[in-house]
């Protein structure tokens, strides 16, 4: 039986891969405890520095698989919610993770799967991709993804987004600042690749996990509360190895082994 997730580590790098290509990658119950397991086997990997989320198949991820919402109609509120909140620990789980995230977009990524382009921390796509939350289109709400998506993209283009439920372009969810970038179709695995490879090989472990969590708290404080955050963030930073190590490689003209 083909595993619906694909785990893989190389290099430092853990892969994880959406190998429900049939179905467009869709989400359903399994998929999502699939992904919960991957990412916390790379988060708890101490020789995995970051993460790449991909994608077998021409959709990255085509959100809820609909015969899975069909079969939980026939739940009860309990059962539903129970359900619902496994995929917002998921997506919970990949936004607080202390390791990096990039999502290779290489198809398109609509709803649920959307909001894993948006959840991770870089995300990079092929021109052709297209971006959306359609979920009112079919009587449903974007509940979960909102939340990040406001924080992502701004009140604005947040509403335009999930309440006309349309699809975007590439370029357009670039600009709109829901992706990173665009990479064309042959060249994004070896981008991916090469930036994964590039934050292991050049970023301290500890200040990309003190960084992640700076952007990720900043808006939940006041302004007082954040630079008192972050200048308490800082001292502590400065007393970590890490920092000692960079700090003296640097004056002694040489390149710190990350």
């Amino acid at each position: 039986m083909m595993s619906a997730v694909t785990y893989h580590t190389g290099n430092r790098i853990a892969t994880i891969t959406l190998n429900r290509p049939d179905k467009r990658n869709a989400l359903n119950g399994e998929v999502v405890r699939a992904l919960r397991e991957a990412f916390a086997k790379a988060e708890a990997d101490e020789n995995v520095k970051v993460i790449v989320l991909a994608a077998n198949g021409k959709a990255f991820c085509a959100g809820a698989d609909l015969e899975y919402l069909q079969q939980l109609q026939q739940n009860n509120f309990e059962e539903n919610l129970a359900d619902s909140r496994e995929l917002m620990l998921l997506m919970q789980e990949i936004y607080t993770l202390e390791k990096v995230v990039i999502a290779q977009i290489e198809g398109d990524a609509i709803a649920g799967g959307c909001g894993l382009a948006t959840v991770a921390d870089l995300s990079y796509a092929v021109p052709t991709a297209k971006f959306g939350y359609t979920e009112v289109r079919i009587g449903f709400v974007p509940a979960l993804v909102s939340v990040f998506l406001v924080r992502k993209t701004g009140e604005g283009r947040a509403r335009e987004l999930l309440l006309t439920g349309g699809l975007i372009t590439a370029e357009q969810a670039a600009a709109y600042g829901l992706i990173n970038g665009i990479v064309p179709a042959g060249d994004i695995r070896a981008f991916v690749d090469g930036l994964a490879n590039d934050l292991c090989r050049d970023a301290s472990a500890n200040s990309l996990k003190v960084t992640k969590q700076l952007v990720r708290t900043a808006l939940d404080q006041s302004l007082t509360e954040a630079l008192e955050s972050a200048a308490r963030i800082n001292a502590e930073t400065r007393q970590h190895p890490d920092c000692r190590k960079g700090i003296g490689a640097f004056l002694g003209k040489s390149k710190p082994a990350w």
